[in-house]
C-alpha cells in the first residue's frame, strides 16, 4: 500500500510529536515502582527529539500503578474512587520522575491534566489547546494525565490511548507515537495464532481492521488494540499519522527513528489541511462578521483578521465559536474561529491591536481570527 507523499511512516519527518506511555512500560508491575533507568534513557530520546527541533508532549500511564503502592491498596481490583485516590498519590511522584529524570537535559516538564469533558466541551477545548501550545512555544514538555482524581464514569476516557489521540488532534500534531508491550497491528494475536501477519501500513480503519483487535492483556493497563485503533480513527481524522511500537527495550523512540518495526496509521490529509475542512464544513456557524476592505485584501494575503478589519459583529457566541466572515457586500469570504466571546469582539471591533486591554479589561490575542482557525472559501 502508498500512502500521500507528504505523509509517511518516518519519525523523522515529524515536527510536533505525541508520545503515549503505557504503565506496563513505565512501571515494574511486580513492585510497583517505576523503571527509572528506562525512563531516563527515554529522557535521552526526547531531549535529542529537541535539538533536532520537534516539539513533544508526553501522555503518560502508570499514576494507578504507583500510587497504589504507596496507599498498599495491593494488586485487587480497584473500586472507581480507590482509583482516583491511588491516582492522587501516583501522579505527584510520576511528574516529579519526569522532571527530574528530563531536568538533567535543561528540560522544564510542565504537568496537564485532563478529562473528557475537557475535549468536548468547546471552552475549555480551547483553553487547553492554547495553554499546550504556550508551553510548547516556551520550550517545556507538556506531562499529560487523565485527571482521575474528579472524573466519574461518565466523562472519563478509561484509557490513555484515546486520551492521547485527542490531544493530538486538539494541538494539530503531526505524529502520535503508542509506545506499548506488542510492536505493531497484526490480523491475529501473534501470540495465539502463529500464521498472524504483521501489518506494516494501515491507510483506513475498515470493519477488516477493527475485526483484528484484541482484549487488554496487562494487569495494569486499561487499552488493548481496540483502544489504539480507537485513537487511529481520531487521529486519521486529524491528520495526524499514527504508530504503534513495542516500547519495553531503552530507547524507543531512537529506536523507532532508526526504523524499528511499527504499524504506521497514515491519514490522507495533514493536520492543517484536516483542521481547515473541519472549520469549514463540521461546525455550525453561531454568528457573522463583516469585514473592510483593507481587511478582505490581508486576508487574501494569507493574513489572520485583526479586529480593526472588523465593521460589525453579529451573534451571541464564546471564544473559539463558528462564524462566518462576510465582505462588505455581503457575500461570504471565510469561516474561522473565534479568539473572542460576542460582547468582547464588538468592543474591540474596528480598534487597533494595541488599544485591546483599554477597552476589555485585559490583553488576549492580537487576532479576532489567526489565520490557521481561518478557511477561505
Amino acid at each position: 500500500m502508498s500512502a500521500a507523499k507528504h505523509l509517511t511512516g518516518d519519525l523523522k519527518q515529524a515536527k510536533r510529536i505525541v508520545i503515549k506511555i503505557g504503565s506496563a512500560l513505565l512501571v515494574d508491575e511486580s513492585k510497583g515502582v517505576l523503571r527509572r533507568r528506562w525512563l531516563q534513557a527515554l529522557a535521552e530520546d526526547i531531549a535529542t527529539l529537541r535539538k533536532e527541533g520537534r516539539e513533544v508532549i508526553v501522555v503518560s500511564s502508570g499514576s494507578i500503578a504507583v500510587g497504589r503502592r504507596y496507599l498498599s491498596l495491593g494488586q485487587r481490583p480497584l473500586r472507581l474512587e480507590e482509583k482516583q485516590a491511588a491516582a492522587a498519590a501516583g501522579m505527584i511522584r510520576l511528574a516529579h520522575a519526569y522532571q527530574d529524570a528530563l531536568g538533567h537535559h535543561g528540560i522544564t516538564v510542565a504537568q496537564v491534566l485532563l478529562t473528557l469533558d475537557d475535549t468536548e466541551s468547546r471552552r475549555r477545548y480551547i483553553n487547553a489547546r492554547n495553554t499546550l501550545d504556550t508551553l510548547l512555544s516556551l520550550g517545556s514538555v507538556p506531562l499529560i494525565n487523565e485527571n482521575d482524581t474528579v472524573a466519574t464514569d461518565e466523562i472519563r476516557f478509561g484509557d490513555n490511548d484515546r486520551l492521547a489521540a485527542r490531544v493530538a488532534a486538539m494541538v494539530s500534531a503531526d505524529t502520535l507515537v503508542l509506545l506499548s508491550d506488542i510492536d505493531g497491528l497484526y490480523t491475529a494475536d501473534p501470540n495465539r495464532d502463529p500464521d498472524a501477519r504483521f501489518l506494516p501500513e494501515v491507510l483506513e480503519i475498515s470493519a477488516e481492521i477493527e475485526a483484528m483487535a484484541g482484549d487488554p492483556v496487562t494487569a495494569h493497563g486499561s487499552g488493548g488494540m481496540v483502544t489504539k485503533l480507537a485513537a487511529a480513527k481520531i487521529c486519521l481524522g486529524a491528520g495526524c499519522r499514527m504508530a504503534i511500537t513495542q516500547g519495553h527495550e531503552e530507547h524507543p523512540l531512537k529506536r523507532l527513528a532508526e526504523g524499528a518495526r511499527a504499524t504506521w496509521f497514515l491519514p490522507k490529509a495533514n493536520p492543517a489541511k484536516a483542521r481547515k475542512q473541519w472549520i469549514a464544513g463540521s461546525l455550525k456557524a453561531v454568528g457573522t462578521l463583516w469585514l473592510d476592505d483593507g481587511a478582505l485584501t490581508a486576508l487574501n494575503k494569507g493574513k489572520s483578521l485583526l479586529p480593526a478589519g472588523v465593521t460589525k459583529v453579529e451573534g451571541k457566541f464564546g471564544r473559539g465559536a463558528a462564524v462566518v466572515v462576510r465582505a462588505a457586500d455581503g457575500h461570504e469570504v471565510a469561516r474561522g474561529l473565534m479568539a473572542y466571546p460576542s460582547a468582547d469582539a464588538r468592543k474591540i471591533a474596528g480598534h487597533k491591536t494595541s488599544d485591546i486591554e483599554s477597552l476589555i479589561g485585559y490583553r488576549g490575542s492580537d487576532e479576532m481570527i489567526h489565520r490557521d482557525d481561518l478557511v477561505l472559501l
